[in-house]
């Protein structure tokens, strides 16, 4: 990777992570809830990212986004997004993240930064909804700032959408915050 190219990833993580740093103003929220469980083999291989809440750290994303999860020998799960950016070039983040909920397993924490070989800034990541049959999930994290819904699928039903919504609502996100991920077609 050339200096610009690790400069600009250290600059996009190092945003993505300060974001994550709990704030002030979730006073009046009733703190987000996660699934019960998550099978973290069922869980674990491609994602297709089919709406998020905008974000800085994803700007250069337009299209075909996935996240990809796979389990280290260490128990830890390597993070790898791909997407196309807007001159159709493709853009990839490699993190890492750690199980903070040993008996869910829906409370992360992603880390995108490393220096030296220190791993900095862990964000949030809770799995707050989750397809009985590991169709779609709904990612999350407390501030509400950011969400993402992923699937195993480039299109999801009317009904699986409706699940969707029932679940932010139950979980005090905007649904109208989401926007469309494009996902092109094979």
């Amino acid at each position: 990777m050339n200096t610009c190219k690790a400069a600009g990833f250290f600059t996009a993580s190092v945003i993505l992570l300060c974001l994550f740093i709990p704030g002030k103003g979730l006073s009046n929220m009733d703190e987000i809830q996660t699934v019960k469980s998550v099978d973290l083999q069922r869980y674990l291989g491609v994602w297709y990212e089919l709406a998020k809440i905008p974000n800085p750290f994803q700007k250069k994303c337009v299209k075909n986004t996935t996240a990809e999860y796979r389990l280290r020998e260490d128990g830890m799960i390597d993070v790898i997004n791909t997407c196309v950016s807007k001159e159709g070039r493709p853009v990839e983040a490699r993190g890492v993240a750690r199980i903070t909920d040993a008996v869910s397993h829906a409370k992360l924490k992603v880390s995108f930064v490393r220096l030296a070989g220190i791993r900095l800034f862990w964000g949030d990541y809770w799995i707050i909804g989750l397809d009985a049959d590991y169709r779609y999930a709904v990612v999350g994290e407390p501030s509400r700032k950011y969400g993402w819904i992923l699937s195993r699928s480039k299109t999801l039903s009317e009904e699986d959408w409706m699940a969707i919504e029932e679940i932010l609502a139950g979980q005090k996100y905007d649904f109208s915050l989401f926007v469309l991920t494009q996902q092109d077609e094979p």
